[in-house]
């Protein structure tokens, strides 16, 4: 059951953001409901596809766990090691400085590397299908923006190496609260010591 609820989250959340990648058919859409409402039902389908993952893969996690392979610990530390970066990549995406010239797309970066790190470290058939949609999604929607028009949001100033220090210091402080905190807490697996 667990399963089944959070990939019907994961087809609800991509195919809103499928959706966005697709410049003409989102011309239309946003043409016959406004923009207002667009942005509304985008951002609640959003919302809602990522409850129904969230709460998806905890009940799976808690009722149906279904081995595919062990990872090796070596994988678990190379995971923690990897997640330093992601989420400096996440951050650089809003405070713009030469990361995010030289990548141009350190969100999906990012992301990419968060989902290739957490396969590394999970063989279950949940996290599997998890993580490895995110990656797929993040391969295909880096692919889609080379071949787009337009950028697709407005444009936020890029700054110089002083921003890059500030999304250095910003995403290391993000990563420690997500290793110390909110994994262990919310997530319900501790990252650091095992």
């Amino acid at each position: 059951m667990g399963l089944l609820v959070m990939i019907l989250g994961l087809i609800l959340f991509f195919g809103v953001h499928t959706l966005s990648t697709q410049r003409q058919l989102r011309a239309r859409v946003v043409g016959a409901m406004g923009e207002s409402t667009y942005k509304i039902g985008y951002t609640l389908a959003s919302v809602a596809g990522l409850a129904l993952v969230t709460w998806g893969f905890a009940h799976y996690r808690a009722t149906g766990w279904i081995d595919v392979w062990n990872p090796p610990t070596a994988f678990k530390h190379i995971t923690v090691a990897l997640m330093l970066p992601a989420v400096i990549l996440v951050v650089a995406s809003y405070i713009r400085g030469r990361i995010y010239t030289t990548l141009k797309h350190p969100m999906l970066t990012g992301v990419k590397l968060w989902a290739a790190a957490h396969l590394l470290a999970n063989g279950d058939l949940g996290s599997i299908i998890l993580f490895g949609s995110f990656l797929a999604w993040a391969v295909f929607d880096r692919i889609s923006l080379k071949r787009r028009p337009d950028a697709g949001a407005p444009p936020i100033p890029v700054g110089g190496p002083t921003n890059d220090l500030i999304a250095i210091a910003v995403g290391c402080i993000a990563y420690l609260a997500l290793a110390f905190a909110f994994h262990p807490v919310v997530i319900g697996v501790p990252v650091v010591g095992v």
